[in-house]
């Protein structure tokens, strides 16, 4: 990549990221010029009189409409999930739009010692026949939720054993990933040690590993093409999703896929874990009112609430998808990612990383801002990142009257590394009932906020043009997804 400044009026990037041959995503050579420009109300906190600072800005083209791919294209076929408020995705959607919350007390270990206590755990766990009892006593509950999520999409996508026979298995992939990895296969690993090394087990290694995951999916199914995990903290799942996407998308035809099951699985509610998180000072301490702890862009927030669960998507290249009969939820539009290049885990105070990566996002995937109408924010509920992310929202789309915000986080918690799949789920379903799920607690927003940009405390209507999905991660690590009904 290579990036040359200008003058003060602005300055161009220009950019041509080839892979090496391990890594088989393919990425375009782009071109984008960049102008240091004001907006008015673009350019100032909403009620504040306070200019924001922000990296410089893309020029903006109010007459470009959204230009829609006219080759390969992308769809999303099948959904599964675990997560605390359902197991598929249709009781996950209905409880997200009736606010019904997820988390509570942790039950999972003693934690009464904790300064933190409450998490949104996935509570009688079973993995419904869908892992061979040996295995799934073995396995840390991420690579189980993982693995049942996984079968539910494809089951959800309309992959019978004849259909599984039908497809060419060589152009079949998968990519699911996850921030933390085997956290209790960790532990238990240390406490064996303590004792001996001759009391470990030998599957401490690859059960803890974020990668195998993926495998067993590919094992099981027989699926042949790009296997592999991705890890970026938090912007996990997007990372996942938007390069299983580019598998299908671009490249030489030989290694083109047909089809990626891809997103996130997270089990961080452990001693391990919770104890971590705790030391970073980054957890809601509201032990005493658990549901009412997650509660971004409220004033009164005072940190995130831990989640635990997986989501996975089975992405389709669409004449695939039609020549098979699949029932199509959305499209893949497309997304980009960027780093803050900043700090281990605060955000850039002018949001800039944030800025490039929606701006990115809509340049690469062609989708015009006025097309945006709603927006899956990452929104966990700290006190910097929620605000910064909404600046950037500000800067990017200014007041367009037409769009809507909302975090999934406030009713179910964060789930981390698969925190991007449920809440591309959230979207997708947005998009099929035309009903946006609420904010939960956002009892007295801040004072930088504009409610008229968010959701309130109910579900509302919303006639989804293009979506919009970030999840963001420590490191810096950003990501943007755009989501579209399926025309």
């Amino acid at each position: 990549m290579s990036i040359s400044v200008g003058s003060q009026d602005g300055f161009s990037l220009t950019s041509c990221f080839v892979p090496p041959a391990d890594f088989v995503s393919v990425y375009r050579c782009t071109k984008v010029s960049f102008k240091h420009t004001r907006r008015g109300p673009c350019s100032h906190t909403p009620n504040s009189g306070k200019q924001i600072v922000v990296a410089n800005q893309p020029s903006i083209e109010p007459a470009m409409k959204t230009k829609h791919p006219t080759k390969r294209r992308v769809v999303v076929t099948g959904m599964g999930v675990e997560t605390p408020i359902g197991r598929n995705p249709d009781e996950y959607y209905n409880n997200l739009l009736e606010g019904v919350s997820g988390i509570s007390d942790i039950e999972a270990f003693d934690c009464s010692n904790y300064p933190t206590r409450i998490a949104g755990e996935i509570k009688n766990f079973t993995t419904d026949g869908m892992v061979k009892p040996k295995l799934s006593k073995r396995l840390d509950k991420f690579m189980l939720y993982m693995l049942t999520a996984g079968k539910k999409a494809l089951a959800d996508g309309g992959m019978t054993e004849d259909g599984m026979e039908e497809i060419d298995k060589t152009r079949c992939g998968v990519l699911i990933g996850s921030g933390m990895g085997g956290m209790q296969i960790v532990s238990d690993a240390i406490e064996a040690l303590r004792v001996s090394y001759k009391k470990m087990t030998p599957f401490c290694v690859p059960f803890s590993s974020t990668n195998i995951g993926s495998s067993l999916l590919a094992i099981d199914l027989g699926w042949m093409g790009p296997t592999y995990s991705i890890s970026t903290a938090c912007a996990t799942s997007n990372f996942c999703i938007l390069n299983a996407a580019n598998h299908i998308i671009d490249g030489d035809a030989r290694i083109l896929q047909d089809m990626m099951l891809c997103g996130g699985s997270e089990s961080v509610v452990t001693p391990l874990g919770v104890g971590g998180f705790v030391a970073c000072k980054a957890l809601s301490e509201r032990n005493n009112d658990p549901t009412k702890a997650s509660r971004p862009w409220d004033s009164g927030r005072d940190g995130f609430v831990m989640g635990e669960g997986a989501g996975v998507l089975l992405l389709e290249e669409l004449e695939h998808a039609k020549k098979r009969g699949a029932n199509i939820y959305a499209e893949i539009l497309g997304g980009s990612f960027s780093s803050d290049a900043y700090h281990m885990t605060q955000p850039h105070p002018e949001g800039s990383g944030i800025i490039l990566c929606i701006e990115k996002a809509l340049s690469q995937s062609g989708v015009a801002r006025e097309d945006v109408n709603y927006i899956n924010a990452h929104a966990t509920s700290t006190p910097a990142g929620d605000i910064k992310e909404y600046q950037a929202i500000i800067h990017c789309f200014g007041q367009n009257k037409e769009l809507r915000v909302n975090s999934t986080k406030s009713i179910i918690g964060h789930l981390m590394g698969a925190a991007g799949a449920v809440e591309a789920v959230a979207a997708i379903q947005a998009i099929r009932t035309g009903w946006v799920h609420p904010n939960l607690n956002l009892d007295n927003p801040d004072k930088d906020v504009d409610m008229n940009l968010l959701v309130g405390q109910k579900k509302e209507r919303l006639d989804i043009k293009v979506a919009l999905s970030n999840s963001f991660g420590f490191g810096g690590h950003n990501s943007s997804i755009l989501v579209a009904p399926f025309q």
